[in-house]
């Protein structure tokens, strides 16, 4: 991770295994309280937070070993907000990674793993068959939330996808219809919706210009 001087305003940076642990931190937070996450790991059962905590882990982890997109804003010297970036190219078959599943299960459980990776093949039914990025991990440290730093993150998402010619575009999911209404005034739109048990997921998509 490169670390760029003190500033009152948030710089974008490329993350790399150094960063693992911060990123891990906030993702763990952004996440904990999150519909899907309720539903994929249980939140009633015992061991809720240990499983969001291992599945944070084991995505980063994967997605560090497969040289997927990572960037973060940095303020003050601070990893303040992380994203991962699906490439339109290296499309990820979660059934298909084993040390990935196998990890999982000892630290998340059989259950919480299956339940991921049926999410996840839902997820990828509705992509579109023209190249698209995904974006299936973003977070905001919970001290610099309400500060714009979401929209920030997502306007750095889009600058770097953008310099890919072949991607047409950024594909995300929720399963909080709060923040539907948000994603819509810049420029998302629905492509679909998958059942998580009670829950709904909107999948939504945003075209990007080169």
């Amino acid at each position: 991770m490169t670390i760029a001087a003190a500033s009152v305003e948030p710089v974008v940076v490329r993350l790399d295994e150094s960063a693992l642990s911060e990123a891990n931190s906030i993702l763990y937070a952004a996440y904990l309280h999150d519909p899907t996450f309720h539903y994929l790991f249980e939140e009633n059962r015992p061991g809720y937070e240990k499983r969001v905590r291992a599945t944070v882990r084991e995505l980063i982890t994967l997605y560090f070993e497969r040289n997927r997109d990572a960037i973060g804003l940095m303020l003050d010297n601070t990893l303040v907000a992380v994203a991962f970036i699906g490439s339109p190219e290296l499309r990820m078959n979660l059934a298909q990674q084993f040390g990935w599943r196998m990890r999982m299960m000892l630290t998340a459980g059989l259950t919480s793993t299956r339940r991921y990776i049926d999410y996840h093949e839902q997820i990828a039914a509705l992509l579109p068959e023209r190249q698209v990025h995904e974006l299936p991990l973003m977070g905001v440290n919970p001290k610099y939330q309400d500060r714009g730093l979401g929209r920030r993150m997502l306007a750095a998402v889009e600058a770097l996808c953008s310099e890919n010619p072949r991607t047409t575009g950024i594909v995300l999911d929720t399963g909080n219809s709060r923040y539907l209404p948000f994603y819509e005034s810049i420029g998302y739109r629905s492509l679909g919706q998958i059942r998580l048990g009670p829950l709904t997921e909107y999948v939504l998509f945003k075209s990007v210009s080169h």
